[in-house]
């Protein structure tokens, strides 16, 4: 016989979209974004991501400051700091940056090397 906890994974995985696979792995900043999709008036079916909404950098836990020196790389500077130059995106997103290219533009500019959003504490 079934328990609660059971039965309710159960009707978890009866519902719709539970065994939806992700499109994108998980340290993608579009890892679990759905997708959606629009026909068009000649029965096209145009298949498209949904937009990523990026959090406020107050959601961030800060973990550090960098600061900015002649001739670096936020790629580099990631893998310094998260262990993975394509995590990028962290930087930029907990820096309000939509252009990451931006952020090392200016020398002695101090970014935030922080959490992902919703996370706090030391990072394992």
């Amino acid at each position: 016989m079934m328990d609660t906890m059971q039965a309710m994974a159960m009707q978890n995985l009866l519902q719709p979209d539970a065994l939806k696979t992700n499109l994108f792995p998980i340290t993608s900043r579009y890892y679990g974004l759905n997708t959606a999709t629009l026909k068009t008036g000649t029965d096209k079916t145009i298949v498209y991501l949904r937009r990523r909404f990026i959090p406020p950098p107050e959601q961030f836990s800060l973990l550090q400051e960098h600061t900015v020196t002649e001739g670096e790389r936020l790629d580099n500077i990631t893998a310094q700091y998260l262990g993975d130059p394509e995590q990028f995106w962290r930087v930029a997103d907990a820096n309000n940056a939509m252009n990451p290219n931006e952020l090392t533009q200016t020398i002695n500019r101090k970014l935030r090397i922080t959490m992902p959003a919703g996370l706090s504490g030391p990072m394992l």
